[in-house]
C-alpha cells in the first residue's frame, strides 16, 4: 500500500530546526574573507586525509585507475591535493551561497566568451557541457552575470537545503531556470527555445541510458544523454571548464562549438565528451572531484572501490 506523504509543509516545522542550524553556521562560515575561507577549506581538507575514511579511499582508488603512468608516491600525494581541494571547495559553497558580498568577478578570468555570444547571437540553443572540477559552485554563481543560463540539477530531498542551493547558485544574477536532471523534456524545451542549458555529464548516474566508454583509459558509464539532448533540439554544443587560481582567483573556459556532433554513434559520441572532458581535467588535475565512485558499474560487475578483506 502506498505510504501517505509525511513531509512536513512548513520549512519551520520542528523537523527542520536541525537543517536551519547547519544552514546558520554555512552562512557564519561564509562571511569569512574569501582568501581565509580557502585557507580554512585547506585545513579542513588536510584533516579529511589526515582521518582517512571512504572518501579518501576513493580518491586513492580513481588516481591509480587513472594515472597508472605515475610513480606510488606521486599517486599518493595526488590523492592528498585532491582531497585537500575538495576541502577548498566546501568552504567556497558558503561563500558563494552566503556571501552577498565578495566581489567575484574582480577575482576572474574568462576565456572563450565570444564563442557563447556567437552562438547565442546565431538563434539556437546551446548545450553548455560542464563538468565536476571543484569550483562548480563558483562558476555557477559567476557564469551567470554574462549569459542567461537554465540549470540541469538533482533537487535536494531536504527542502531547507533546496531553498538554500537554489537561492546560492546564480546568486544575484540572471539565472534563468532550474531544471530537474530526469525531466528531458523540459531540456528539449528550453533548448529549442534557444536557451542556454548547462549540464554535466561526467558521474555515473548507473547503467540505464548509458553506454561504457573510456575515462583516462578506464570504463566509465556515461549517459548518452549528451548526444539525444543536442539531436533533439539541434542545439550546438560547447564545453566549459572552470579552474581555481593562486591567491584565490578562477579562469572559467569556453570552447568552440563542437563539429559533427552528435554524429549519430551514441558510444562514440560519449568517448568523444569523455575525452574533451578528460583533456579539460588534466590541465589541474587535484582539482577534480575524484572523490565521486566515477567508476562504480564496470562491464564486468566488479566494484574497484570494494576493499579487500584483511589476511
Amino acid at each position: 500500500m502506498t505510504q501517505p506523504n509525511t513531509r512536513p509543509t512548513s520549512l519551520a516545522h520542528p523537523r527542520y530546526w536541525g537543517t536551519w542550524c547547519v544552514v546558520a553556521l554555512i552562512w557564519l562560515i561564509g562571511q569569512l574573507p574569501w582568501n581565509a575561507l580557502l585557507a580554512v577549506g585547506r585545513g579542513a581538507g588536510h584533516l579529511v586525509w589526515w582521518l582517512g575514511g571512504s572518501r579518501r579511499h576513493i580518491a586513492r582508488t580513481n588516481i591509480d585507475l587513472c594515472f597508472p603512468e605515475l610513480p606510488e608516491v606521486e599517486r599518493r600525494e595526488l590523492a592528498r591535493q585532491a582531497v585537500v581541494s575538495t576541502g577548498e571547495a566546501m568552504l567556497e559553497i558558503a561563500g558563494t551561497y552566503a556571501n552577498r558580498r565578495v566581489d567575484l568577478d574582480t577575482r576572474l578570468e574568462i576565456e572563450g566568451l565570444d564563442h557563447l555570444k556567437a552562438a547565442e547571437a546565431r538563434g539556437k540553443g546551446v548545450l553548455l557541457v560542464g563538468m565536476h572540477m571543484n569550483t562548480i559552485d563558483v562558476s555557477s554563481r559567476l557564469i551567470p552575470r554574462y549569459a542567461q543560463l537554465c540549470f540541469v540539477y538533482r533537487p535536494n530531498n531536504n527542502p531547507v537545503l533546496e531553498r538554500l542551493i537554489s537561492r546560492g547558485r546564480g546568486a544575484g544574477s540572471t539565472a534563468k531556470a532550474y531544471i530537474d536532471r530526469k525531466d528531458i523534456r523540459g531540456m528539449v524545451r528550453a533548448l529549442r527555445a534557444g536557451d542556454i542549458l548547462w549540464y554535466a555529464p561526467d558521474q555515473d548516474y548507473g547503467i540505464k541510458h548509458a553506454v561504457f566508454a573510456p575515462f583516462f583509459g578506464v570504463p566509465a558509464a556515461t549517459i548518452t544523454a549528451t548526444s539525444r539532448l543536442a539531436r533533439m533540439s539541434g542545439a550546438e554544443v560547447i564545453t566549459v571548464s572552470h579552474f581555481r587560481l593562486p591567491g584565490g582567483r578562477y579562469r572559467i573556459c569556453f570552447s568552440a562549438p563542437l563539429q559533427d556532433f552528435p554524429s549519430g554513434d551514441d558510444a562514440a559520441d560519449a568517448a568523444r565528451i569523455n575525452a574533451l572532458i578528460e583533456a579539460e581535467v588534466r590541465k589541474a588535475p587535484e582539482q577534480y572531484l575524484w572523490v565521486h565512485r566515477r567508476f562504480k558499474h564496470q562491464p564486468d560487475g566488479s566494484n574497484p572501490y570494494r576493499k579487500a578483506p584483511k589476511p
